[in-house]
This record gives C-alpha cells, structure tokens and sequence, in this order.
C-alpha cells in the first residue's frame, strides 16, 4: 500500500499545482487584453505625430544632432525584459538578441546598456555587460509617466555626444501565440525607417498615405522640430514598452496554459498508474484469502 499511498500524494500535489498554474493563466490572460488595448490605442498617436513631422518640409536642410547619421563608435542599448518568471522564453529571446548583436559589432565600437527588469539586470550580471543604468522598479501597468524619466536620460546623453548611436532590444507583439525579439535604432532618428516602423504597427491603417491636411506651424518649422523630435522619440520609446509588456503577458499566459496541460496529463498517467497499482493489491489481497480459506479447509 505505500506505493498507492505515495501515487495518491503525488496526484494531490500536481492537482493543486495545477490549480495555480490555471489561476496564473486566468490573470495573465486579463493582463494581456489589458495591455493589448493600451498599446493599440497608443498607435493612433504615433502616426498622428508622423503626419506632422512628415508635414514639415526640407527635412535634409535641418540641421539637428537627432537627425545626423554617422557610423556608431559609442552605442547605448536599451534591453527590456521582465521582473518575473514563468513567462517562456520571452526573457531568454530578448537577451540572446543582444548577445547576438554584441558579437557581431566591432572591437572598436563602445557598448554599453540600460537594462529594465530584474531579469535583464541579472543577465547583465551574468555576461558582465557595461550597465550605465537599470531599472528594476517600474510598475507592471506602465504609463507615459514612467517612460519620461527614462527618455530624458537618453536624449540627454545623445545631446552631450556621450553617444552617437541609441538603440532598443525588446519583444514586438504579434499575436497572443507569437511575440518576436527585436533590435531597432531610436537615435538618430531615421525619418523613412519611423515611417515604416509606424505602418508596420497596422499594415490595414492607410491613414498615413492619405493625409492631405496643410499644416501651419507657429513658431518656424525648423523651431519646431527640436521639440517634436523628442516627444516623438519618447511615444517611440513607450510604444515599445507597451509592446514588450503586451508580449510578457502573451507569454506568461501560454507557458501557464501549457503547465497546465502537463499536469492534466501527469494526473492522467498517475491516475492510471494508481489504479493499476491498488488492482493489483486487491489481486494479491484476494489470493491470499483464498489460499488461507484452502488450508484451512
């Protein structure tokens, strides 16, 4: 019997595990909805303010330190990830992203990084990477709020030439089955490569091509520009925090989800096994009254 008895206590507790694991699916997956309506409505703004800066004319002719190119000698990468587990590969994905980039780079290039989450805060420990910064304290419901400080931290930099090439590793949300790894230039901003990364936010919303509004600017457009430039790169810089949020919350629901598959078939071979198990006690039990009721007879 202490074989079904140890079954039966190995059932109990994958049970209840399996009543976390589905709790955590369950609020994971409110999380998600949430996150996911947040980042799509944070869409309508960037392309608006694509509209305006793609309205102001003679970009070429400005000349603005946000707007120059040049080959990157000091890079700053900006790594999101999350505070918890149970979220799949989700954090792993990101970070390999960066090692991938870190490798291929030249000796003669300076990296370094701003790491969010204790999860990329431990990986940096890990690969011993150059961290100037990490944050480690941001809410879970992220707000424009909380992204400004970090934004400003970042143009300060680029402004002060301490780097000439910014960059974002996070997780673009594709679906509630698919989050994928990316590494995108925030500075300098490449007007055509904005473009295109706000389409590609919804390839259906065409109304970026069908703008026709004038605009009238007040002051001068190239006095301007300094000051869209920047909140455009700080809505950049959120929209893909709310990417990342949306992804991590994608993916803790999946990786809970498919926990709670494994135990519904762990409970099932156990189940299985258990039964076979207390049938052949009760097999055994019987013979031996049998054979007891025999020499008695």
């Amino acid at each position: 019997m202490s074989g079904t008895k140890e079954l039966k206590r190995r059932i109990k507790s994958i049970k209840n595990t399996k009543k976390i694991t589905k709790a955590m699916e369950l609020v994971a997956a409110s999380k998600m909805r949430r996150a996911v309506a947040t980042t799509v409505a944070s869409r309508n703004y960037a392309v608006a303010a694509w509209q305006v800066l793609n309205a102001i004319k003679d970009l070429d002719s400005v000349d603005h330190p946000f707007l120059n190119t040049s080959d990157p000698k000091n890079v700053l990468t900006i790594v999101i990830t999350s505070n918890r587990g149970l979220c799949g590969a989700y954090n792993t994905q990101v970070i390999k992203k960066v090692i991938g980039y870190s490798k291929q780079e030249s000796s003669e290039v300076a990296q370094k990084y701003i790491v969010v989450g204790k999860k990329g805060s431990a990986a940096s420990q890990r690969m011993k990477l150059d961290v100037v910064a990490s944050f480690t304290d941001l809410p879970e419901t992220i707000s424009l709020r909380d992204i400004k400080p970090i934004a400003q931290f970042i143009i300060d930099e680029f402004k002060s030439g301490s780097y000439d090439h910014v960059q974002v590793a996070y997780t673009d949300f594709v679906s509630a089955l698919a989050q994928k790894p990316r590494l995108k230039q925030l500075l300098p901003l490449e007007v055509s490569e904005l473009r295109s990364s706000i389409e590609s936010l919804d390839p259906h919303d065409h109304s970026i091509e069908t703008d026709t509004r004038e605009y009238i600017f007040e002051p001068q457009a190239s006095e301007l520009l300094p000051e869209l430039v920047e909140k455009l790169i700080t809505m950049e810089l959120y929209q893909f925090f709310l990417e990342s949020s949306a992804s991590e919350q994608s993916a803790r629901m999946m990786a809970m989800r498919n926990a709670n598959e494994s135990a519904t078939e762990m409970i099932a071979d156990l189940t299985l096994v258990f039964n076979k198990a207390r049938q052949a006690n009760i097999t055994k039990e019987i013979s031996e009254i049998s054979a007891g009721m025999a020499s008695v007879e």
